[in-house]
């Protein structure tokens, strides 16, 4: 029989050996319960605990995020711990402030004599024009007005600044529509950054590029592992969702939103969406698609101004934003490509889906998730947020590094542009003024 002494100094041996096996290792939380996130900490022989224990690193929603950073909250987190958010992510997430920072940032370009914020004879950006046309509601309703009557006969999207997965968006033609929504307001003032009233109305781009005569847009994944200086990556699987209903501008249908809105949360519930491809393609098929059709360099120059506008769009916003050291962050962009091939940013999403609609999508979110990791959990060891460096290629996976202002910066690659322009731009290029736009001869 064995003594009770015996027994404890057992348990503790083996209470000791689970501790000697754990030590070292990354112990994560998540609060999102996705086979792709789970099955790429387990095959790191990563340790799962719970959030009131120690963890190094925890995929958590936005709502969590705003709990640990909160003043209320106080949380202090260690060096050897990371987080996929940054605290103030909504700066470039919430369809309301992405455009306010933009508009600020072609201001402030503009202000310093900056040739990026060069206008045409219009008064229109040449570099800058990458977001429709857009309003707060109900703050900026009577410019709104003044907008619309200019073009009486054009079509606006409107969509609430906090939702996600078209929930609540509509199309309207005419200012009576709107009238009736701007009466049921409360109030005529910006409305809070906690209310449900706040939307962003824009201009509806109408003429989409379309292929088998349905509207697409495109889901590109783009990793920041620090603002100041921007470090930026482009994920190359990115994919197109497609409409299941064939596009019209018929203002008979507006209301349909099979023709319209391309996400997979709306399109699923309609009579001729496939389970088996989701109604989604891959950027590769789009791009041999184009090349065939359009030919190779418009559809060359047609990425180099997706990248442009990201890149852009991250700098728009990396002066508010707190960039916390033990922070990164996958986004969503989703842009549209109009039928003369310009490429606009409708919005971000700080939590773009995980949920995985067919076996491809499984596969590319698995990829995703893996690459992702390699890059903020170098060699999948305990995480120091100290840690700055740029990764080796070799660890990249399918990403692309599109911006790194540190390294621009230390190859003093473009001395003569910043002295002109204030800020750096943090990109090596050519700008031609035939091109209507900046040819990059490289993001490196």
């Amino acid at each position: 029989m064995i003594s009770r002494s015996e027994s404890e100094k057992a348990g503790q041996n083996q209470e000791s050996e689970t501790h000697r096996m754990m030590a070292g290792k990354v112990k994560w939380v998540t609060d999102i319960e996705k086979s792709v996130l789970i099955n790429n900490f387990e095959k790191r022989g990563w340790v799962q605990v719970t959030e009131n224990e120690d963890w190094n690193f925890y995929w958590m929603s936005v709502q969590t995020i705003r709990n640990v950073f909160s003043l209320e909250a106080g949380y202090r987190l260690s060096d050897d711990q990371i987080v996929n958010h940054f605290p103030n992510h909504y700066e470039l997430t919430r369809k309301d402030l992405m455009v306010k920072n933009i508009k600020r940032y072609r201001k402030e370009l503009e202000k310093e004599g900056s040739p990026l914020a060069e206008k045409d004879e219009n008064g229109k950006y040449i570099y800058l024009d990458f977001v429709p046309v857009t309003f707060m509601l109900p703050a900026d309703y009577n410019l709104f007005v003044e907008e619309f009557r200019k073009s009486p006969s054009s079509t606006w999207i409107m969509k609430p600044c906090g939702k996600a997965q078209g929930k609540g968006i509509f199309l309207i033609n005419k200012l009576s529509q709107i009238k009736k929504w701007s009466r049921d307001s409360k109030t005529s003032s910006f409305v809070s950054q906690s209310s449900k009233e706040a939307y962003v109305i824009s201009l509806y781009i109408s003429n989409p590029l379309l292929i088998g005569g349905r509207k697409f847009d495109l889901r590109l994944y783009v990793l920041v592992s620090t603002y100041r200086p921007l470090r930026c990556y482009v994920y190359k699987l990115g994919f197109c969702r497609f409409c299941t209903v064939k596009y019209t501008p018929s203002t008979s249908e507006l209301d349909n939103m099979f023709v319209h809105l391309t996400n997979v949360a709306i399109q699923k519930h309609g009579d001729d969406y496939n389970p088996i491809h989701g109604g989604k393609w891959t950027v590769n098929n789009l791009r041999l698609y184009l090349e065939s059709t359009r030919g190779k360099e418009v559809t060359g120059k047609l990425f180099d101004e997706i990248h442009w506008i990201i890149v852009h769009s991250l700098k728009a916003v990396a002066p508010v934003m707190n960039n916390d050291k033990h922070c990164f962050e996958c986004y969503g962009y989703d842009i549209i490509i109009d039928d003369k091939l310009k490429p606009w940013l409708i919005e971000v999403n700080a939590s773009p889906s995980l949920t995985s609609s067919t076996a491809n999508d499984r596969i590319l979110k698995y990829n995703l998730i893996n690459d992702t990791l390699n890059i903020v959990v170098p060699n999948g060891e305990i995480p120091d947020c100290k840690w700055n460096k740029s990764p080796p290629k070799e660890v990249l996976g399918n990403y692309e590094i599109l911006c790194d202002e540190e390294l621009a910066q230390n190859e003093g690659a473009e001395r003569d542009l910043r002295n002109r322009s204030g800020p750096s731009i943090g990109l090596k290029g050519n700008r031609t003024r035939e091109a209507g736009k900046t040819a990059l001869t490289t993001w490196k």
